[in-house]
């Protein structure tokens, strides 16, 4: 290390290595060995199970084709590669979650294996590289409660046990938790495009778990790893990820010694604490699961899947910058939120013409304000909107039959009950007026009742032109047009 490495501040001494583990629950009707039903989310405690969730002596497992078909399109999507065949393995570990002692996973022959993803930063855009992502079985639920005496209890709830999950394991590619975030993000828009999950993190649907080491800058050799777990939101990812930096940079500037370990995420105090040393994949003993046969992946089941992809977020976001002429940012507001997406779209459809900018910014503004408003997910609290609908108010925005300011009133009037655009403007009596002889007697009336305001425009001066049209619009309830309303005012004061 030279002279200026050496008398630099300590984190700036070392260079972060992270690798992110993503498990996502796959979006399939039924469990991935059995028949029982993936909606347990409402569900009462142990209520969908059976005897092969419970890992009951005796049981068979048998392979769910959608779930094996949802890896399948990930890996399509990601640029991935799929081996010729793969197989099922056992990952053995004792614990009360896992009823069998061991987990249906993948190993060495995952479905998809050297993919990539690429997202933007603060920095510009970033790739990662992804080993791998494979099919496995969801363990069960712990619940640490307190019983009616006031005993600690852990209860087990096996509703989960057998969830199809799916594992997605990046490269070492990422140095800072800003790029794990935006990475996990991505991932995230990437499954909701191509129907894989929901991907809920708040309902456990996504887990993201980081692999974080230091290096010293300018070296090659891996630092002793870390392993983060816990982290429950993308912002969570973000802090986590920092915070783990900056513990071990600061433990090996003071000469101390990292041991490879699992840790923590406690959100509320911002740090990471020891749960238990790291395990390393020797531990886990993998073999082959001998229930289970080898499954191929033939060319035409793969080009089936591929046929079957609709467009992904980077080429929306691309075909929204480069074709309908929008903002990277516009183009990432509305591809960032599904629900926004599938607004804009619809809009565009039902109005050819629309001036896609126009469309974005009712999007991005007041459907985004009333789906966040409400507390309850993307897209919720205006899942009232039909996209053509609002396609047809912003149509009458732009051709002047209602002001922008009442416009804002009839949207979020049609956002709560789903009534048409038209029949609000109608029932509101929101029409906006561009008749001359409706506008010339109101336009007079507010003449003779602002003489002064009259003067100062005869005077040159400008904000008493804007008062003079805040009057009408004032008396006309906002519907007058306000460049007729101009015309009418300069004709009347003999200024043109």
């Amino acid at each position: 290390m030279g002279a200026a490495a050496a008398g630099a501040p300590v984190a700036a001494r070392y260079e972060a290595v992270i690798g992110i583990e993503i498990h996502v629950q796959l979006k399939t009707a039924s469990k991935m060995f059995c028949g029982c039903s993936t909606d347990i989310k409402d569900a009462a405690p142990n209520s969908r199970t059976c005897p092969v969730c419970l890992g009951l002596p005796g049981t068979l497992p048998v392979i769910n084709r959608r779930a094996v078909e949802l890896v399948l399109a990930t890996g399509i999507a990601i640029g991935a590669t799929t081996p010729e065949f793969t197989r099922w393995d056992r990952k053995n570990y004792f614990y009360p979650d896992l009823p069998k002692g061991y987990q249906i996973s993948q190993y060495d022959l995952p479905l998809a294996a050297n993919g990539h993803l690429t997202f933007d930063t603060s920095d510009g855009p970033v790739t990662v590289g992804i080993r791998r992502a494979h099919l496995e079985e969801d363990t069960a639920r712990l619940i640490h409660a307190t019983d009616a005496a006031g005993r600690r209890v852990s209860l087990v709830d096996f509703n989960r046990s057998g969830m199809p999950l799916m594992e997605i394991v990046t490269e070492p590619d990422l140095r800072t938790g800003e790029q794990a975030r935006r990475y996990a993000e991505e991932l995230r828009l990437l499954l909701l495009a191509i129907g894989a999950s929901d991907a809920a993190m708040e309902e456990g649907q996504m887990r993201v778990e980081a692999n974080v080491s230091l290096r010293p800058v300018g070296t090659d050799a891996f630092g002793t790893r870390t392993e983060v777990k816990n982290m429950n939101s993308f912002r969570s990812v973000e802090r986590a990820i920092a915070f783990e930096i900056e513990r071990q940079a600061r433990a090996l500037g003071a000469g101390e010694v990292l041991v490879q370990e699992t840790r923590g995420w406690d959100d509320d105090r911002g740090i990471t604490y020891t749960m238990r040393i790291k395990e390393d994949s020797d531990d886990y003993r993998y073999f082959p699961e001998p229930d289970l046969p080898p499954l191929r992946a033939d060319r035409a089941w793969l080009d089936a899947i591929r046929a079957g992809l609709p467009e992904l977020p980077a080429a929306r976001r691309a075909r929204y910058r480069d074709e309908l002429g929008l903002s990277a940012y516009d183009a990432a507001v509305l591809v960032g939120d599904p629900g926004a997406t599938a607004v804009f779209e619809a809009a565009l459809a039902a109005e050819p013409g629309l001036a896609p900018k126009a469309v974005a910014n009712w999007v991005t503004g007041e459907y985004l304000r009333l789906a966040k408003g409400a507390g309850e997910g993307s897209g919720a609290g205006a899942s009232g909107v039909d996209g053509a609908q609002l396609g047809r108010l912003v149509r009458l925005v732009a051709d002047g039959a209602i002001s922008g300011t009442n416009a804002k009133q009839v949207f979020e009037r049609h956002a709560l009950s789903g009534e048409p655009v038209d029949e609000i403007v109608a029932d509101l009596g929101l029409a906006q007026i561009s008749d001359r002889g409706a506008l010339i007697g109101i336009i007079d009336e507010v003449l003779a009742a602002n003489p002064g305001a009259v003067a100062d425009v005869r005077a040159g001066k400008g904000q008493a032109s804007g008062f003079l049209v805040g009057q009408v619009m004032k008396a006309t309830r906002g519907q007058a047009q306000a460049s007729v309303v101009q015309a009418l005012l300069r004709e009347r004061l003999g200024l043109d």
